[in-house]
């Protein structure tokens, strides 16, 4: 095995952000293959014993990648571990979120949960903001993606990101509305802080082709050359803009996000649906906002939701990897799933006497636009598909961990990556290989965690969810995009 070293994708941070693009995806001939379509199929009344105490376990060593990694200090929670890494935004927003869970699930006391926090809430509200390249946090009441574990401050030169501001302030709106207690101090001042931060996004401020938002800005060389436009993860960023209370953008920025759907609605692997190719699309958004049976006017006109939507890229995802049109070793039926993840390395080799292409960290996935698919498979992918589809999840998730779970499951549960077909001696991005094997990865990275974490919550109860139905932000988010019916139209 070579030396470790950075992948050119992962070494500039500010491109992480654009990674995850379905638009950023390179192209690969995928063949199709029937799949089921069975609509609103229930969860299993019960969880069969194994595949209970392995989610049990599952849930806590993740949850405790959150509380372990986290700097007390001031929240930060690092992008990943054990390599070194500056602070991710977006995984302080899923910490956020997992706290509460911890609270719920008995790890921890809602004071500790309480504690943490407001530590989390005063260090945003109060870190420095302006247009210098240096010494602030972020601008325009937005953060940038990657920041100072200990500091604070901007890391890495990366950009102002809109989308990982908005998984932020996801996190932030949760706690809002989950510590709820009217008499104690601490819980009164985190809906305060909560008010603080999400009021100060100028999200005008990044409407730079009206009335769609920008990506991302630096100091540097100043907007994104992109928008945000359907169908990909950025759903939470536009239901956030359009209920913001201090700097909303109009009804119509959710028209234009919508006016690309037809490019991505098709039928893949026996699925008709609004496809992106990583699964990341399907589940980040979902996490925080239960869309069962709440249609916005494009769905409607489907006859679908978008849970059902996700549904329904999931048992795509399972179908792709049963198809394995490329040939890579591990896809079944038990084992799938692809998105952006950490990869081996960036290099071309020989697989099956074809060139193939592999990646380190990288946008993988399959769907109806484009797709990269480099037998790399990441947990968080199925996993984070379980209220979905628990029929299919479950049983991956005890074939993963009967399969492989001396490689890939350790002290916070499930690594972010593996790669069955990758045994080439060249230097790697990232973790190991593993004779007789192929590479795994030594990493767990936060946005994957959390999302794990977060559906495992929604799956027991519906636990994130609920809480998140109760904020008005969200909600009047949701009804300025048009979204009608099911549990919305019960909420004042």
């Amino acid at each position: 095995m070579g030396p470790l070293r950075p992948d050119p994708d992962f070494a500039d941070p500010s491109r992480r952000t654009f990674l995850r693009r379905a638009g950023g995806l390179a192209c690969a001939s995928l063949a199709g293959c029937a799949a089921r379509q069975d609509a609103n199929i229930p969860p299993p009344a019960t969880v069969p014993p194994s595949q209970q105490a392995l989610l049990e376990d599952l849930e806590r060593r993740t949850f405790n990648f959150f509380w372990e990694t986290a700097n007390p200090s001031n929240g930060l929670v690092p992008d990943r571990w054990p390599s070194a890494s500056p602070c991710s935004i977006a995984s302080v927003g899923f910490a956020l979120t997992c706290y509460a869970i911890g609270v719920d699930r008995g790890y921890l006391s809602r004071a500790a949960a309480r504690d943490r926090v407001l530590t989390t809430l005063r260090f945003f509200a109060n870190a420095p903001q302006g247009p210098q390249a240096n010494g602030v946090s972020g601008y325009n009441g937005f953060f940038y993606h990657f920041l100072d574990m200990q500091t604070g401050l901007r890391a890495n030169q990366s950009e102002l990101s809109t989308v990982d501001s908005a998984l932020l302030v996801a996190g932030v709106l949760f706690c809002q509305s989950w510590f709820n207690d009217p008499v104690d101090a601490g819980e009164a001042e985190i809906r305060q802080l909560a008010d603080t931060i999400y009021g100060a996004m100028n999200w005008p401020w990044f409407q730079v082709n009206v009335p769609l938002v920008n990506m991302a800005w630096t100091p540097e060389s100043g907007f994104a050359q992109a928008d945000w436009e359907g169908y990909v993860e950025a759903m939470i960023l536009y239901i956030q803009a359009l209920g913001s209370p201090t700097h909303p953008v109009g009804p119509a920025a959710w028209t234009a996000w919508c006016a690309t759907y037809p490019l991505y609605w098709g039928t893949y692997m026996g699925q008709t649906y609004l496809s992106f190719a990583p699964t990341l699309g399907h589940q980040y958004s979902h996490l925080w906002i239960d869309f069962r049976n709440i249609q916005d006017s494009y769905t409607a006109g489907k006859g679908i939701d978008y849970f059902e939507n996700s549904r329904r890229a999931a048992l795509a995802q399972q179908a792709y990897a049963i198809a394995n049109p490329m040939q890579w070793q591990g896809y079944d039926g038990l084992i799938w799933g692809i998105t952006a993840s950490d990869g081996p390395a960036r290099t071309t080799q020989t697989y099956l006497g074809s060139s193939r292409s592999f990646r380190g960290y990288s946008a993988r996935g399959a769907g109806i636009v484009s797709a990269f698919d480099d037998g790399t498979l990441a947990p968080t992918a199925s996993l984070a598909s379980l209220p979905f589809a628990p029929e299919i999840v479950l049983p991956t998730l005890e074939a993963l961990a009967q399969r492989y779970g001396t490689l890939i499951y350790s002290q916070y549960g499930f690594v972010d990556a593996f790669n069955p077909s990758f045994n080439y001696p060249v230097p790697l991005s990232y973790g190991r290989l593993v004779p007789g094997f192929g590479w795994v990865d030594t990493d767990y990275i936060g946005i994957d965690q959390g999302a794990i974490l977060g559906m495992i919550g929604n799956y027991r109860d519906g636990m994130v969810w609920n809480t998140m139905k109760t904020n008005p932000y969200i909600v009047r988010g949701l009804r300025q995009a048009g979204f009608t019916g099911g549990w919305l139209a019960a909420t004042p």
